[in-house]
């Protein structure tokens, strides 16, 4: 499956982006707990590389918790100051402030040490589409400043939000890079749901994440669609299976094949199934 998502407003971004790095003292990067290694942009890592990072694993609710954790302890051990969230926890700006004050404090002590006061920190949000961005920005701000929404690239300008007393951050819009060159990659990026459903084979996403839970937790699978497969199991029986449990057929009693992929795709993204992570934390 090879993918090309570049538009034009993400190329603007990254400009701005890298325009805008000498104002921050930190970036937060929102990843997605689901795949935190495939949410995470390569590009911006050469942009962003003398900032610290606070990293945010979102959407937590919708991940493997013991997968969270070793996430959580690969990217402390990188350097990083990350922490799990749900996006819309009410207390979220007393997770994410520590982690930023710990990150800049090197930076506001030798501004002391010149006789500078401390003032706010200021933040760089980064994040691919449809991590949840907006959401945890509107969150923070307590009121609505991002368009939130269940697709990717509702954000398409940078603004500044108030965060409490402490913090100060640029919201900048979601950013992939040109090519994944890894083709697992862009499945996971579109069964989450950071690609847009219209520029992807949907078929091969659907197909991936069915063999994913296959693989790794088939006897939810096969209970939650009351069918018995495997991974030997042929596509096309699997497909009749489900269509036949969920009643999704055409004219004639046919099984509707488009409408099982969009179904599989439906329950694995919206976490219906259960709660997985398709990145591996590799130390």
């Amino acid at each position: 499956m090879s993918i090309n998502w570049f538009p034009g407003h993400m190329a603007k971004a990254r400009r701005e982006i890298e325009e805008n790095l000498k104002k921050i003292d930190v970036v937060i990067e929102i990843l997605d707990a689901r795949i935190p290694a495939s949410s995470h942009n390569p590009m911006l890592d050469e942009v962003t590389r003398h900032k610290p990072r606070v990293v945010i694993l979102n959407k937590k609710d919708m991940a493997d918790e013991r997968a969270t954790k070793s996430w959580i302890s690969r990217l402390e051990k990188e350097g990083k100051h990350p922490v799990a969230i749900n996006g819309r926890d009410n207390q979220i700006i007393r997770k994410i402030e520590p982690l930023a004050i710990e990150a800049t404090e090197e930076m506001f002590e030798k501004m002391a040490a010149k006789g500078i006061n401390r003032r706010a920190i200021r933040a760089m949000i980064i994040g691919i589409p449809n991590v949840g961005k907006s959401t945890v920005i509107n969150n923070i701000a307590k009121k609505k400043i991002a368009q939130t929404g269940n697709t990717p690239g509702v954000t398409k300008r940078q603004q500044w939000i108030k965060a409490g007393t402490r913090m100060e951050l640029l919201d900048t819009p979601g950013i992939l890079w040109p090519k994944f060159e890894d083709e697992e990659t862009g499945k996971k990026l579109s069964l989450t749901g950071a690609i847009k459903d219209t520029v992807v084979p949907l078929d091969e996403v659907a197909i991936y994440g069915m063999n994913f839970l296959l693989e790794h937790d088939r006897e939810t699978f096969n209970r939650f669609y009351n069918v018995d497969a495997d991974m030997d199991a042929d596509i096309v029986e699997i497909y009749e299976a489900i269509g036949r449990s969920r009643g999704l057929k055409a004219g004639g009693n046919e099984i509707n094949y488009e409408a099982v992929t969009n179904r599989i795709i439906y329950d694995i993204r919206n976490a219906k199934i259960g709660r997985y992570t398709f990145d591996r934390a590799v130390d």
